[in-house]
Formats: C-alpha cells, sequence, structure tokens
C-alpha cells in the first residue's frame, strides 16, 4: 500500500516561490518514477514535472526554467521547487507515484498565486 501526502502549499504574490512536498509511505517509492501534477480551476489535471528513479527529469514547457523537481529516496520524500510564480501557476497540486501512468495520487495541497 502507499500513500502520499503533499504539503507546502499556499498563498504568494506573483514573482514568489514555494515549495512543495509529499512524503510517501511503502517499499516501492525509490524505484519507481514519481511526478507532481496540477489541476487549474475548471480545467483538467495536466503533468508539471516527472522525475525517475535514476533522478532524470522532465517538465511542462510552462514551467521550465521556473520549477525543479527532485526526490530523496533514503526519506521517501519527493519536491517541487517553484521560483518566479505567476497568477497561472495557481492550481491544486498532486503528487504521484507512476508506474506507466499514476498509480497512486496524494490528496492535493492548494497554491494561490496573486497578481
Amino acid at each position: 500500500q502507499v500513500q502520499l501526502v503533499e504539503s507546502g502549499g499556499g498563498l504568494v504574490q506573483a514573482g514568489g516561490s514555494l515549495r512543495l512536498a509529499c512524503a510517501a509511505s511503502g517499499t516501492i517509492f525509490s524505484s519507481n518514477t514519481m511526478g507532481w501534477y496540477r489541476q487549474p480551476p475548471g480545467k483538467q489535471r495536466e503533468l508539471v514535472a516527472r522525475i525517475t528513479s535514476g533522478g532524470s527529469t522532465n517538465y511542462a514547457d510552462s514551467v521550465k526554467g521556473r520549477f525543479t523537481i527532485s526526490r530523496d529516496n533514503a526519506q521517501k520524500m519527493l519536491y517541487l521547487q517553484m521560483n518566479s510564480l505567476k497568477p497561472e501557476d495557481t492550481a491544486v497540486y498532486y503528487c504521484a507515484l507512476i508506474i506507466i501512468l499514476p498509480r497512486y495520487w496524494g490528496q492535493g495541497t492548494q497554491v494561490t498565486v496573486s497578481s
């Protein structure tokens, strides 16, 4: 059984920064790809960034150069450093454990960026 719990969301002004964290339980964290997704108000959930077990990363074009995904396999933690935030980054952010497709989801954390 895998449980994912996000933290670190909040309200921030445009241009500011936030760091999201995702704590994982279970034994399969370190061997699988992890990802951050987000769901803006009234829109579909979308991929923000992914990181493989070996540390390879890829990002949505909209966040490249501003967001950084990282992981600590020993602590079973996933992070998303978000800099230069924009109002269009406002969304509920979810972490997910990916086995071909996202298989496990956290409950989400709200990020609101004011203009």
